[in-house]
This record gives C-alpha cells, sequence and structure tokens, in this order.
C-alpha cells in the first residue's frame, strides 16, 4: 500500500490547518513547513521541521526564497524508481508524498484594492513552483490547494488516497495555478497600453465555478456559472442567494437577473425592472420602491407573469407584499429588511438575491460573449445618464421640463431592450415596449400595441436612428408629443418634418445604443 511519509505543508490560507496536520502525524508523517505555517502548527502542538534545517539553506530575501531548492522539488520530483532516489540521497533529500500549499493571496489583495507595490509582493513564485511540480508527480505524490479537499487525504490515512483521486487532485492543482497566472496576467496587461490598442494580445481567462445549473438555455443543454477571481461588488457575480427553500437560479434567471440589475442601475430614483427574456417588459421610477414596482408591473402585466425583477433600493415590507401579489420568478435588490425577507421566503419557489450597493450606471467593465470558436470583447455601453439633457433640439418646438424628464426615463431604458427597440414613456413609467424587431416600424407598432390608449400625451426613445417617416407616423397618430432618438438618417430632415407638421418635438443625442 502507498503511504504519506514526508508532507510539506505551506498555506496563507489556515482553514483545516490543524485537523490534517494532527492526522498525518498521527500515522508517523514528518511533516516539513514554512516560516509563518511551522509557526502555527508548533503554536497548536504540532511538530514540524522548517523547510530551512531540511535544505540546510536559510530563507533570504525576507522569505521570497526558501523552498527553491534541488531537496524540495527533488523531494517531490521524484520517481518511485532506484535511480531517482539514489540521486536524491546523493544530496541529502528524501521523497515528498504530499505537498499541501495554497497560495500567496493575490485576488484577495487586488479585490481589496491593495497598490501596485503590493500586489507585485502577492505574487508567489515558490508556491507555484511546488504545486505544478507535485500535480505532475501526481504517480506517487498527492497535491493539495484547497482546504476543501483535505478530508479526502484524511480518510485515506495511513495510506495515500488512490490514483483517481490524486489524479483528480492534480487538476485541480493545475487549474489553481493556471487561474492564479490569469488573474496576475490580466491585472498586469490593465496597468499597461498597447501601442495600438486597449486589449492585450492575448486574452487570459480563468473563472471559477460557482454554480452547476439545472440545464441550460433548454433541458437538453448542459450549463454552469463561472465567475471571475474578482468580481465586482453588486454585480451578480458578487450576489449572494438568500434563498426561498425552492429551486436553485437556473441559466435562463441568471441571464435574465443581469439584464434587469444592468437596466435598474441606470435609474436614479426608486425602481423597479421587469425582465422577461432578457429584454424589460416593465420599468418605472417613483417617489417609493413599492409605487415603482405596481407601476412596472401595470406596464405590461401579462409579460410580467413569470417575470424577473431587479430593485436598486432595499426592499422593504410593502414592496415585498406587492411582489407576492402575482408570480415573480425571481427578486434582485440591492438589501432586503428583515419583514420582507420574512415575507418572501414564504414563497417556496421565489429565488431572492441580495446584490449589495450596486455600481454606479457609469462604472466601466467588460462585455465577453461567445461566437463561433472566438470570443468577442467590448466595453460595458456605460452611458446614456446625461444624454438627453444635452441633446440637440432639431424640431421646431422644444420639449416642455415635463417631456424631457419622460425622454431622459424611456433612454435610459431603451439602451437595455433588444434591437430594434422602441421605448414609449410617461410620468417615470413604460407604457409600451417594443424590442427584438426585424424593422425599427415594427419595432413601433409593437410598442404602441402594448401602450393602447397610454400612448396619448406619451414619449418615445428610439435605440437608433429612424430610417424613414413611418415610425414617427405612425406614433403621432396614436399621439405621441415627444420623440429623442441618435439621429444620423439620410432622411432625418423628412422625420423631423412629419414631427414638425404635428406640433410635436424631437431630440437627437448622436449617440446609438443597440443591444444584441
Amino acid at each position: 500500500m502507498n503511504r504519506i511519509r514526508r508532507a510539506l505543508i505551506s498555506v496563507s490560507d489556515r482553514r483545516g490547518l490543524i485537523e490534517l496536520a494532527r492526522a498525518l502525524v498521527t500515522h508517523g508523517v514528518e511533516i516539513l513547513s514554512t516560516g509563518g505555517t511551522a509557526r502555527a502548527l508548533r503554536e497548536h502542538g504540532v511538530e514540524a521541521t522548517d523547510v530551512e534545517r531540511y535544505t540546510g539553506a536559510p530563507e533570504i530575501l525576507d522569505g521570497r526564497v526558501k523552498t527553491l531548492h534541488p531537496r524540495v522539488h527533488g523531494g517531490i520530483l521524484a520517481r518511485d524508481l532506484a535511480e531517482d532516489r539514489h540521486q536524491l540521497a546523493q544530496i541529502g533529500g528524501a521523497p515528498i508524498d504530499l505537498v499541501c500549499v495554497n497560495l500567496y493571496p493575490f485576488e484577495e489583495a487586488l479585490r481589496a484594492g491593495a497598490t501596485t507595490t503590493e500586489l507585485v509582493e502577492r505574487i508567489d513564485v515558490g508556491g507555484p513552483a511546488m504545486v505544478r511540480a507535485a500535480a505532475k508527480n501526481h504517480a506517487r505524490v498527492t497535491v493539495l490547494v484547497d482546504p476543501d479537499d483535505y478530508p479526502v487525504v484524511i480518510a485515506s490515512l495511513p495510506g495515500a488516497p488512490p490514483d483517481e483521486i490524486r489524479r483528480r487532485l492534480a487538476a485541480r492543482a493545475f487549474a489553481r495555478t493556471a487561474s492564479y497566472d490569469a488573474a496576475i496576467a490580466r491585472w498586469l496587461a490593465s496597468t499597461v497600453a498597447e501601442s495600438d490598442s486597449p486589449w492585450p494580445e492575448t486574452l487570459v481567462l480563468a473563472w471559477r465555478r460557482a454554480q452547476v445549473c439545472r440545464y441550460g438555455e433548454n433541458p437538453h443543454q448542459r450549463a454552469a456559472f463561472y465567475i471571475e477571481p474578482a468580481p465586482q461588488p453588486g454585480s451578480l457575480a458578487a450576489a449572494r442567494s438568500l434563498g426561498a427553500g425552492g429551486k436553485e437560479l437556473s441559466y435562463n434567471n441568471l441571464v435574465d437577473l443581469d439584464a434587469a440589475l444592468e437596466a435598474v442601475r441606470d435609474l436614479e430614483g426608486p425602481a423597479a425592472v421587469i425582465v422577461k427574456h432578457a429584454t424589460p417588459c416593465g420599468a418605472a421610477t417613483a417617489a417609493d420602491l413599492e409605487t415603482a414596482f405596481r407601476h412596472a408591473r401595470e406596464a405590461d402585466a401579462q409579460s410580467a407573469f413569470g417575470g424577473i425583477v431587479a430593485l436598486n433600493r432595499p426592499c422593504d415590507a410593502s414592496t415585498a407584499a406587492a411582489l407576492l401579489e402575482s408570480f415573480v420568478e425571481c427578486v434582485a435588490a440591492p438589501a432586503f429588511e428583515p419583514d420582507a425577507l420574512e415575507r418572501l421566503r414564504e414563497r417556496r419557489n421565489l429565488r431572492i438575491v441580495e446584490t449589495g450597493p450596486l455600481p454606479p450606471p457609469d462604472a466601466r467593465g467588460t462585455v465577453i460573449r461567445s461566437v463561433g470558436g472566438g470570443l468577442l470583447v467590448a466595453d460595458r455601453d456605460a452611458t446614456a445618464a446625461g444624454e438627453v439633457a444635452a441633446a440637440r433640439v432639431v424640431s421646431r418646438r422644444p420639449p416642455t421640463q415635463a417631456e424631457r424628464d419622460a425622454l431622459d426615463f424611456a433612454w435610459r431604458i431603451c439602451k437595455h431592450v433588444r434591437s430594434n427597440a422602441i421605448v414609449i414613456a410617461r410620468e417615470g413609467r413604460t407604457v409600451g415596449i417594443g424590442g427584438g424587431q426585424t424593422s425599427r416600424v415594427g419595432a413601433v407598432e409593437a410598442a404602441l400595441a402594448r401602450a393602447g390608449a397610454a400612448a396619448h400625451g406619451a414619449v418615445l426613445a428610439s435605440d437608433g436612428f429612424f430610417p424613414f417617416p413611418d415610425g414617427v407616423e405612425r406614433a403621432l397618430a396614436a399621439g405621441v408629443t415627444a420623440f429623442v432618438q441618435p439621429g444620423g438618417s439620410v432622411r432625418d430632415a423628412e422625420v423631423v418634418a412629419a414631427v414638425d407638421a404635428a406640433g410635436a418635438t424631437m431630440l437627437c443625442t448622436g449617440v446609438r445604443h443597440f443591444r444584441h
């Protein structure tokens, strides 16, 4: 039976350390250790041999060099061959059967906003070298990089884990060093601008699996949710599920939650956005959160059934009561007051997600999308606020302040609707949304159909220019009085002429917000 006779332990994460070490010592395993780990072991009565005593070489450069030594790496890399054992003995080394190492906390320092000097000091050199050596030699050596795996080794004592487990631990070890190096590479790339592009020549990605989904977009597809090493606070990746005793968030839930959170963070007052199939079906702002949610739901109550709700303020008890009046799949908010959470948890299958404070709407970010055999990488669309205020009045009549306010709201929501996108709104709420249409006039007609009589006296936002006057003419016939669009069509003059003939008003922002 394979046995673990000698273990090298050097960890920054002390979870489970003492339990593992005591189990090893109980079964006669000699422990080699370094600096702080050795001190922690001795403080708990666990004997450990300092690595510098084993190597005969002191730590130097304030601990930067302590395990980079032939006796260490020879002990790890030695195969179960007589010649390897002979060469190792010639330099005074001995086989090392277990390597338990977790790396300097670079990602944690990055999340905490450490300085460049501090981050450089968190770049581990010796740790990854030992982990890679142990993982390479997994035919003989067991490697541990995660405290959650310690029980597997403890259960195997006095023997070593079987081949299949050592192979799985080796795969986890290589994934860890790859993720670690990817985080460092991405950070360094972000600190330098290449001469001809803001994008690095090689994009290194290494994300951690946060959840295996029940299935993908459809039941016959498999899926999982991965998160960045240092997700932005307030993002979906950094959110926590408060649960309701029901099902886990599904693939489609996560897609819709992300769309809803992106939209609601663009709104300034208490606001609610309801998303269905990755596009808003209702959105509103109001003096209080409950009213905002009710207005958002009333915008398209049929589509809101079974939708995803995002709030930009902590959810209170009255808003929770309103949420429970109809069926919603998920609700996300920066926080939940205790009474609200208690009430929401009564709905067994309602998914409840707490994000923490939402990032500002203009926060920089990166959007990554897969295409056949590759990735498209782009800046997050972080504009919308202020664009209506700065827009050019192209009609004879300028908008009233009420119209301008309604146009600003509609414009902020429009950028989150699938192109071609049209949003009809009034008094801080949507009344009709037309998205995902193959023609702009078709999007206008879809929005008007949803708005019905509420289109009379409302405003309209378009994510792209009007190629012909037909869409504007249909909206004017329904009673829409004000428009905002990017402008830039060769027929802009004809579009504006239609607006002027009806005594309506139009703004051009010069900014397009397509969403595909």
